[in-house]
């Protein structure tokens, strides 16, 4: 075997494990989850999981890790099709909404884990962390776009308005949580709008 063979079948390995830990920490929680379901479902061996991670915390890590790239993503691509501040808000929003209604959505994985993980201490829930005071400056510096007001509080709001959204739309109807989601996004936007000097 050629060393670039080598490494195709070492990076296929890995993104097998990476695959099956994605879907199955999301749909069924990370505890509950042990490496043997991981090993079968990615049709790997023992040694092979070990190879990549070094144990089942490094799995979880690297499932956050991609996680992430994925928010990331979906909010640079978001911004970049609205023009005015006002329309990129609004679009990250709607990128929320239709995350929250689609297929199989069963909440926000970086609350899940931290419920999982609750220690601060801790490093999935230091990752945790890490991704949500990303997301609170990306709110922030966003809104800070509308208006001439300090945006510290509206990106705390935009993200509670965003966390309550996604708790609550694996328990009851998402099109009546998204819709709520989104009004409560217009008004803050309507109260950056207001605190403008008059022209």
């Amino acid at each position: 075997m050629s060393r670039k063979t080598k490494e195709n079948s070492t990076s296929e390995a890995r993104e097998r494990l990476l695959g099956a830990a994605v879907r199955i920490f999301y749909a069924e929680g990370i505890h509950s989850v042990g490496v043997d379901r991981i090993i079968e479902e990615a049709q790997v061996t023992r040694a092979t999981l070990y190879r990549h991670f070094s144990g089942k915390e490094d799995l979880v890590l690297a499932y956050l890790e991609l996680a992430d790239d994925g928010i990331r993503a979906q909010v640079s691509a978001a911004q970049a099709g609205g023009r005015t501040p006002d329309d990129k808000v609004r679009a990250v929003g709607r990128s929320i909404a239709e995350g929250i209604r689609s297929q199989g959505f069963r909440g926000c994985a970086f609350l899940n884990a931290a419920a999982e993980y609750p220690d601060p201490a801790h490093p999935i829930h230091q990752a945790v962390l890490a991704h949500r005071q990303w997301f609170l400056d990306t709110a922030t510096d966003l809104l800070a776009q509308v208006g001439d007001a300090p945006a510290e509080a509206a990106g705390r709001h935009f993200v509670m308005l965003r966390d309550g959204a996604m708790a609550a739309g694996c328990l009851s109807d998402p099109g009546l949580i998204t819709e709520t989601f989104l009004e409560g996004i217009e008004g803050i936007l309507q109260a950056r709008s207001a605190a403008l000097p008059a022209g």
